[in-house]
């Protein structure tokens, strides 16, 4: 029987990336003051990074608190330990409590009844693998959101399906506080 090693993975160092992913980890250091681990990662391709970069940046109908339930509900599922703690942190800066934020992670937010049918739609879709039972997407619709609004829940949902199972996978460290189990 032939044992197969795990494949390991490094963050790359801008010297180890393509030029042109030189240039977007010059751009993060400029507005970040770092590249994190998880977006090096990605730069280990020649487009993955800039592509990843468009889908996170693309225009929502959806405002950035919205988007930050979505990010930690997903992540949660996923039981990602980079992007728990990385959205953790983006939640407290778009005015989330670390209680609010637990309760998000839960999906059972208390504090906002249109948040907590999002959270709940959220959570089943990314569980059911895109199907949410019909009271989730009742309830979706009955707190005013609109179809629009289902089709960018869905690319978010997508594009933090994607960073979670990199990170899952490749389980670079996480240069974020690390968050309390749930």
């Amino acid at each position: 029987m032939t044992t197969i090693e795990k494949v390991t993975f490094e963050v790359p160092t801008r010297d180890q990336v393509s030029p042109n992913n030189q240039e977007i980890f010059d751009q993060m250091q400029k507005s970040f003051g770092t590249v994190p681990n998880l977006y090096a990662t990605f730069a280990l391709n020649e487009t993955a990074l800039g592509d990843y970069l468009a889908l996170q940046n693309r225009k929502s109908s959806l405002s950035a608190k919205e988007r930050e339930i979505i990010n930690l509900v997903v992540s949660q599922v996923n039981e990602c330990d980079y992007c728990l703690p990385a959205h953790t942190v983006i939640a407290g800066m778009n005015g989330f409590s670390a209680e609010q934020i637990l309760e998000i992670r839960r999906a059972d937010i208390s504090f906002d009844s249109k948040f907590n049918a999002l959270a709940k739609f959220v959570k089943e879709t990314a569980v059911n693998r895109g199907n949410p039972s019909s009271d989730a997407s009742a309830a979706l619709f009955a707190a005013g959101y609109t179809k629009a609004n289902v089709i960018d829940i869905m690319m978010i949902i997508g594009d933090k399906i994607i960073s979670n199972y990199l990170h899952n996978f490749t389980k670079i460290p996480v240069d974020f506080p690390e968050v309390p189990k749930i």
